[in-house]
């Protein structure tokens, strides 16, 4: 349930992702795994923008089960939501330490890195996160964007074309005209500066 939540969260809608939150709390309050009920409050919380709410929700996931990588995570992007970054990447970082081949964590720690003008860092988060889930398109995507931003364009355009590449035909329409329209952006930018003799 926490990998079709995740693909909702990436690819779809917000109401899609509460929906499967809600059902995926039900399942775990059936089967008494508490751990998991504290998961899913959490999640569902957080996909109701309740960010305090949903933080201690993690945390009583996190202390019901120390190695939940994915608790530590979704209590660093609640905390970003609430402008609490220094410590967010604490969050990330101890979720690294307790299920260090959780690919989202590096995906989600590389997007921090990147929206602070950390690229480099960001940069080796992605391909962490690759190097564990290789056909990724969302890790591409945020790669492209890290590599844009240090003005390396002949790499932001091979990991953008990967991200059409990796995405199911006809789906994430939206997501699709997004990419193609940075790749148009980067061709003209090049063409513009190959014609100025940068």
């Amino acid at each position: 349930m926490r990998e079709k939540l995740d693909r909702e969260i990436t690819y779809g809608s917000r109401r899609k992702a509460l929906k499967i939150a809600r059902v995926a709390l039900k399942l775990a309050q059936k089967k008494k795994e508490h751990g998991e009920v504290e998961y899913f409050k959490g999640q569902v919380e957080l996909l109701k923008e309740n960010f305090a709410t949903a933080i201690e929700h993690f945390d009583a996931a996190i202390k019901l089960n120390p190695k939940d990588g994915g608790a530590f995570n979704d209590r660093a992007l609640c905390m970003i939501e609430l402008g609490i970054i220094d410590p967010a990447l604490e969050f990330f970082n101890r979720g690294i330490a307790v299920e260090p081949d959780y690919a989202t964590i590096y995906h989600n720690k590389g997007w921090l890195l990147n929206n602070i003008g950390r690229h480099t860092e960001a940069i080796a988060c992605f391909k962490k996160a690759l190097s564990l889930e290789p056909k990724r398109p969302v890790t591409f995507d945020n790669l492209a964007d890290a590599l844009f931003n240090l003005q390396d364009y002949d790499g932001a355009l091979e990991a953008y074309e990967k991200v059409l590449h990796l995405l199911k035909p006809g789906s994430c329409r939206g997501i699709r005209k997004q990419i193609k329209a940075k790749i148009e952006e980067i061709k003209n930018y090049e063409s513009k500066n190959h014609f100025l003799g940068k």
